[in-house]
């Protein structure tokens, strides 16, 4: 078969022809985007002794931001305030869903608190969504991500629950303007603007919990493989992602995120999975592959 030919859409940015490459393409950016991000939020709670929730925050969103200012350089003249206000609402919004998960994750098991913060981009796709097969996916995901939960939110700690359900509204906050971000500024260069902004709102809180405790050699160097596994790689991986699929579809496809935070959190933190963890894992890939096959066949 002959190579499919990459166009140039009006942002610069290529994107393949056929529906197969142009479906099979996001959702892979989404599945390693996925594993990149749980695996760095697993690492993230063996750094939250050294540097505290809102510490290891600011450190992710510092130092990604770093990085991608200098990978991307992005230009700052030439948009217009709506530009802008993207900006500032997809930085507001990648902020305040780090800073809410970490708290959460702080208080209640990693799994729980990522089961209940996928309840917000669910809840988007049925708001989103005008076709049925796509209520139905959702509500394959949700019954798998809530028997992933093991039925136990009423042991949790209630704050902790209340932080990953806030988290939950970021991130369908964050989808919502991510979309835009991605229709608005060429290659990555929104999104390094917007996360400067979202490091510049956690800067204050970072610094007021962990103080000089963030200079350390040792937590400089976890923050940074955190800021590259759980903002730099997925967040670039999902801006692709949301160029090339509709929202609805993209938010069903993050109720994959408990699946793999259980497995991230077995393979780093040693918690076992459990018959009724590979049940429900298994529910949330059969509503992801629902979805994205009812996408493709859309005409």
């Amino acid at each position: 078969m002959a190579p499919v030919a990459a166009a140039a859409d009006p942002r610069g940015v290529p994107v393949r022809d056929g529906g197969t490459g142009r479906r099979l393409g996001p959702v892979a950016l989404v599945v390693t985007s996925g594993l990149s991000v749980q695996f760095g939020a697993a690492v993230a709670v063996l750094l939250m002794p050294r540097a505290g929730a809102l510490g290891v925050v600011t450190l992710r969103l510092v130092l990604a931001a770093a990085v991608l200012l200098v990978v991307c350089r992005p230009r700052v003249r030439g948009y217009g305030r709506a530009d802008w206000g993207t900006i500032v609402a997809f930085g507001t919004a990648m902020a305040g869903m780090n800073v809410l998960i970490y708290q959460s994750s702080s208080r209640i098991p990693l799994g729980a608190a990522v089961t209940l913060e996928v309840l917000g981009p669910l809840i988007l796709s049925v708001v989103a969504s005008r076709r049925w097969t796509n209520l139905l996916w959702a509500g394959l995901a949700l019954v798998g991500v809530l028997l992933l939960g093991g039925g136990g939110f009423d042991r949790l700690d209630p704050l902790g629950a209340a932080f990953a359900l806030g988290a939950g509204g970021m991130w369908a906050a964050y989808i919502v303007f991510g979309a835009r971000t991605g229709r608005r500024f060429p290659q990555a260069d929104g999104l390094a603007l917007a996360m400067a902004f979202g490091a510049l709102l956690s800067l204050p809180l970072g610094l007021a919990e962990a103080g000089d405790r963030l200079l350390v050699p040792s937590t400089l160097a976890l923050g940074l493989a955190v800021a590259l596994m759980s903002s730099v790689l997925p967040y670039t991986l999902e801006l692709l992602a949301l160029r090339r699929m509709p929202a609805p579809t993209f938010a069903i496809l993050m109720s994959l995120e408990p699946a793999i935070a259980a497995l991230a959190g077995f393979l780093v933190l040693s918690q076992a999975l459990s018959a009724a963890d590979a049940l429900a894992i298994a529910l949330v890939i059969g509503a992801s592959i629902g979805a994205v096959r009812t996408t493709r066949a859309k005409p």
